[in-house]
């Protein structure tokens, strides 16, 4: 076996999780578009470099909707795919329109002082504390609080929708087996329950706001509110707490930059650029599949193959950036891929962008001398192909 090959084998692993981009390099370099046997069996097209990755990502021939190719899914998977996220033009603007108006730049903005509310009374919490779970205590649940409180979810389910998110993202390599499968099937069966109680007794939530405008003669169907009110958990949630989380983490590792940033607090818009750019929380796009027989970079791909790319890769691309493997809170405007491209680009980038630099700046406001609490190479790394993240982040106050 070759070295390109035996990379390609060992991706997926605890041991390659934990520090990917050397050889990331390696396939930008030497096999930039390769196949690969996923973890669920099936295979997908990798694209590792940052121009390829654009060009893919604005390819029409890649579609979003497999139910063009495939049948359908058990309910429970439908929460993957029953969103704008799996939707070509027009289902995908029709479904993204019905979501924008909670995501407008004014209501996000006008967030900002519940966010920092929030974020200040996690942080009272963690005061006279040696030693805290920084994931537990301040990544987790200021995300879940914020999106809970738009989508109007109860404040006793958020405990909930941990173990149901995380569900869903460990399923993402196509692994629904034990716990995961049962997991998200009693997520399916309580977002129905709340759905029906909203429809005899609408509220001022986002969930509220989606029911009506079904109700009113939107083509909005049932597995697709389903899908959509997922993806918001997974968007709005999920890749935040892996934001907040490694923004921390890769701080605390590059003492110069966080210096840096305790003496210039206005580069934080700046850090959690660079943060999203030098170990983002979306390692893996989600997929895509070739539409129809064709050529990509020299590649034969047929109609039906699997198309994923390796955004993390994408922005470690020396081609785009200077110094990649340099983290640099002083770098000049990033075009990072962390939220995506083109029409699938994050709808809720505004609003995870805000919740990482309230976060991140106020944890270190608050406890300047933290440190992490074990060495780097420790931390376990959570399974699944959507998010980077880790389980657990120890640092010491």
């Amino acid at each position: 076996m070759n070295p390109i090959e035996s990379i390609q084998e060992s991706m997926f692993t605890d041991a390659f999780r934990k520090n990917p981009y050397p050889a990331y390099a390696a396939l930008r370099d030497e096999a930039p578009v390769f196949r690969k046997i996923l973890p669920d069996g099936n295979r997908a097209w990798f694209i590792t470099r940052y121009e390829d990755a654009i060009e893919a990502l604005r390819e029409p021939r890649f579609i979003k909707d497999f139910s063009k190719l495939y049948g359908g899914s058990p309910e429970y998977k439908s929460v993957f795919t029953q969103n704008m996220l799996f939707a070509d033009m027009p289902e995908h603007k029709r479904l993204r329109n019905l979501v924008s108006s909670a995501f407008t730049p004014k209501m996000i903005n006008g967030m900002r002082d519940r966010i920092q509310e929030i974020a200040d009374e996690l942080l009272d919490e963690m005061e006279g504390k040696e030693r805290v779970d920084l994931i537990d205590e301040l990544a987790f649940p200021l995300p879940i609080i914020v999106i809970c409180e738009i989508l109007g979810i109860p404040a006793e389910d958020r405990d909930n929708f941990r173990i149901w998110s995380n569900a869903m993202i460990e399923g993402s390599g196509g692994d629904y087996a034990g716990d995961i499968g049962q997991h998200m099937q009693a997520f399916v069966e309580y977002l129905g329950k709340r759905f029906a109680m909203l429809r005899e007794h609408p509220a001022d939530d986002l969930i509220s706001r989606l029911i009506i405008a079904e109700e009113e003669g939107d083509r909005l169907t049932e597995q697709e509110l389903y899908g959509v009110v997922s993806l918001l958990i997974i968007a709005g949630h999920e890749t935040t707490v892996n934001l907040i989380s490694n923004g921390v983490m890769t701080l605390l590792q590059h003492p110069d930059q966080l210096k840096l940033l305790k003496e210039q607090p206005d580069l934080i818009k700046k850090a959690v650029e660079e943060i999203l750019r030098f170990d983002g929380p979306v390692e893996f796009s989600t997929s895509r599949w070739a539409g129809e027989d064709l050529e990509f970079k020299g590649q034969l791909m047929k109609k039906g193959d699997l198309v994923i790319i390796i955004l993390n890769s994408a922005d470690h691309d020396p081609e785009k950036f200077d110094d990649p493997e340099v983290f640099d809170i002083t770098r000049k405007k990033s075009v990072h891929l962390a939220f995506g491209f083109g029409i699938h680009t994050c709808l809720g980038a505004p609003l995870a962008r805000l919740e990482g630099e309230i976060a991140i700046s106020s944890f270190f406001n608050r406890f300047p001398e933290s440190r992490l609490g074990t060495v780097p190479d420790e931390l376990e790394w959570r399974p699944g192909m959507i998010v980077r993240g880790v389980k657990e982040l120890p640092v010491i106050l």
